[in-house]
């Protein structure tokens, strides 16, 4: 079962209305939202991750609080994501999934052996999120793939037309970010990439 995640980021979207955004992605069959506001303290966290728990418990969508620990306890959300470099030979006691974010295949291997449920790994292919810096390209997966007993979710530049090779290197998911928020049509992006 290939998985489409979305992972949030409210400045790039045209009206900068997230729970539009993340009500239409639900509606259009996204299998769980990453809700990465990291600029926000825990107080605006909370509030944004509260009603957008309501629109994701309503369809039963995994609802992964990125980089805050506390909100998603809180909120008793299904899952906490974290960077690499955030996590210092431990990973957080959490009452549910976790990932964590790897660029390298020894990141990877160190945060499966850590008990990560997931990793995302990138950026695969150019990206303007990553502007200047070298994408890691299908190797990458496929070399991630022959280490790793866990999911591997790819993130970075993947679109309609390049979709189908990451699934083909072994990733057992995609996280999508600026072509959902960006997208004038939410519903038609997710069913195209689907």
């Amino acid at each position: 079962m290939k998985m489409l995640h979305l992972v949030t980021n409210r400045k790039l979207i045209p009206d900068g209305n997230i729970f539009r955004v993340v009500e239409e992605s639900v509606n259009a069959g996204i299998d769980s939202i990453i809700l990465r506001e990291k600029d926000l303290d825990y107080r605006s966290l909370y509030e944004i991750a509260k009603k957008i728990k309501i629109i994701t418990d309503k369809r039963n969508v995994p609802l992964i609080i990125n980089g805050n620990l506390d909100v998603a306890e809180d909120l008793n959300c299904h899952g906490f994501h974290i960077g690499f470099n955030c996590i210092q030979n431990k990973i957080p006691k959490f009452n549910g999934i976790i990932g964590v974010s790897i660029h390298s295949v020894e990141e990877a291997i160190k945060a499966q052996n850590l008990g990560a449920d997931y990793i995302i790994a990138g950026h695969i292919f150019q990206t303007d999120c990553k502007k200047g810096l070298k994408p890691r390209g299908i190797e990458f997966i496929k070399e991630l793939k022959q280490n790793l007993q866990i999911p591997i979710i790819s993130i970075g530049g993947i679109n309609e037309n390049n979709i189908k090779s990451i699934y083909e290197s072994g990733s057992s998911g995609v996280a999508i970010m600026s072509s959902i928020m960006e997208s004038d049509n939410i519903s038609n992006t997710i069913k195209r990439l689907k």
